[in-house]
């Protein structure tokens, strides 16, 4: 009497819903970064005009939140649909997109730390160039006055950085109320200030030194990122291992799943 074993191979339903779960978080996150940014450019009125991004002289932070959403939509849509239509092909997208990202993440942690002086050149260069663009745009406005007043600090190198903006420079041809100020994010505050002076920052360049260093922070925001590093060294490093182990986490997921999918294709 002869004795036949039946094997049954099948997708893990485990792995199968796991990846679904793991993307469907980055899929919902990716259309709301994308909403957001679209919001945000209607607020400004872009999308009426698409020109005005290029007439902005500063970086539009609207860009990152849009290219965030649409890496992040993308590659959530490829893990979602892929495991639940167990299609092989978009599978291997989403995990060759998530190893290319880790290693652009790995290549540009390397060369910050080898080429740190002409890093440091170019946050400067970038710094002032969005300076230039400081008053043509509420988002980029608002992200150098967060910069600024969280870090404590003064333009890229110094206060007198805000000079290359149009608004602040102490040209006599210059005939803004802001000439030779600075925005009040490079104001030092007064915890007790329950309501924030805007024009604390008038005329200020025009002082002496004494008067500026009880008036606003002399220090640039460069020199700043360069103080708060060392200081959060822990919590960055802790920040790109989390992040790594959730893309090692993508790819070991969406590789056993299509080793999954290509046995019980091999033994049909």
């Amino acid at each position: 009497m002869y004795y036949y074993r039946y094997e049954n191979t099948e997708v893990s339903c485990c792995y199968k819903y796991l990846m679904f779960s793991y993307n469907i978080i980055f899929w919902l996150a990716g259309a709301a970064f994308i909403a957001i940014g679209f919001w945000a450019w209607s607020e400004k009125g872009v999308l009426l005009d698409l020109t005005q991004v290029t007439r902005l002289h500063g970086f539009d932070p609207v860009w990152l939140v849009l290219l965030v959403g649409a890496v992040t939509f993308t590659l959530g849509f490829a893990g979602c649909v892929g495991a639940l239509r167990e299609n092989i092909c978009l599978l291997r997208f989403f995990s060759s997109m998530i190893g290319f990202i880790f290693f652009l993440e790995l290549t540009a942690a390397v060369l910050a730390l080898v080429f740190q002086d002409p890093l440091r050149n170019w946050i400067s260069d970038f710094f002032i160039v969005n300076v230039k663009g400081y008053r043509d745009d509420i988002d980029l406005q608002n992200l150098i006055d967060s910069l600024q007043r969280v870090n404590h600090c003064c333009g890229a190198n110094s206060p007198d950085d805000w000079n290359q903006n149009v608004y602040f420079n102490c040209s006599m041809t210059n005939q803004s109320r802001e000439r030779c100020g600075v925005p009040f994010s490079c104001c030092i505050s007064d915890p007790a200030d329950t309501v924030v002076n805007t024009q604390c920052g008038y005329d200020i360049r025009a002082s002496g030194s004494v008067a500026r260093q009880n008036v606003i922070y002399l220090k640039g925001c460069v020199a700043a990122l360069e103080e708060w590093l060392p200081r959060n060294i822990y919590i960055v490093a802790g920040v790109f291992i989390v992040i790594s182990l959730l893309q090692m986490v993508g790819i070991f997921l969406a590789r056993n799943l299509i080793s999954d999918i290509e046995k019980v294709k091999f033994n049909y």
